[in-house]
């Protein structure tokens, strides 16, 4: 056992790894891209396996679709399943991340990372999955009501997904805000006093930034951005001002 900084006892190989050289942490930075590597191909063609359920899901709020350009379709396709098979392979790419940083880090660190991690993970998805769900089909609705009369809508399959893509991943971001609070105030950046200091500007923050990522004018909309980003403000108080000073 050892004694780092703060006086907390650390593992025998906490010592062992911080002795690596600069070729063993090249090495090491190899390994672990190799590995993450590995994962993606293999979580692209578990994907491939599956194209067309997942796309079937993707596409469920359109009617119909066209594609423009005789490769499209199956370059779309090949996206799909890539951005699927990032998605599959997160979790083991995420690990190797930590498995490369681990040596760097302290007991605390490590514990704090290991739990950080997996939740950032799945804020990120629950976020893109309520966007998916409320968000979205209201979007989509809203540009599709101006087509009027002989006016028919033609939407490439690029686009579509383009859109998508859009809307989904700035939710997904949004909802790892208890995330990078914590982490803020682990680092000691930031505080609960602090972040309780400016609830009522983040209420209005909250809502400026929903009416830009949100494409429709309408404050329901909105408000189904801004309401969870302020709940989710709400909760990463909670966490720093009890949970984290444990």
């Amino acid at each position: 056992m050892m004694l780092d900084k703060q006086n907390n006892y650390l593992p025998v190989e906490a010592s062992l790894d911080k002795d690596m050289t600069l070729t063993e942490h090249l090495a090491e930075l190899r390994s672990c891209l190799l590995k993450a590597l590995a994962a993606l191909v293999i979580g692209t063609a578990s994907s491939v396996y599956f194209l067309q359920d997942i796309t079937d899901v993707l596409t469920s709020a359109a009617k119909e679709l066209y594609y423009m350009r005789p490769a499209e379709a199956f370059m779309i396709y090949m996206k799909v399943a890539l951005l699927s098979g990032l998605l599959l392979a997160s979790p083991f790419m995420l690990y190797e991340l930590y498995a490369f940083v681990r040596p760097a880090l302290t007991w605390r660190e490590r514990k704090f990372t290991l739990i950080c991690l997996p939740l950032a993970l799945l804020l990120f998805i629950a976020g893109m999955l309520f966007s998916y769900s409320f968000v979205f089909p209201r979007g989509l609705e809203f540009f599709l009501g101006f087509a009027a009369g002989k006016v028919n809508p033609l939407i490439s399959m690029e686009s579509y997904l383009d859109f998508l893509l859009m809307l989904v991943v700035p939710f997904g971001f949004a909802f790892t805000v208890p995330v990078i609070l914590t982490l803020l105030a682990y680092l000691g950046l930031i505080s609960s006093r602090l972040l309780m200091k400016f609830q009522r500007h983040v209420i209005l923050v909250a809502f400026i930034i929903a009416g830009v990522i949100t494409p429709t004018p309408d404050i329901i909309t909105q408000t189904l951005l801004a309401v969870p980003m302020i709940l989710l403000y709400e909760v990463s108080i909670v966490i720093i001002r009890y949970l984290l000073k444990r």
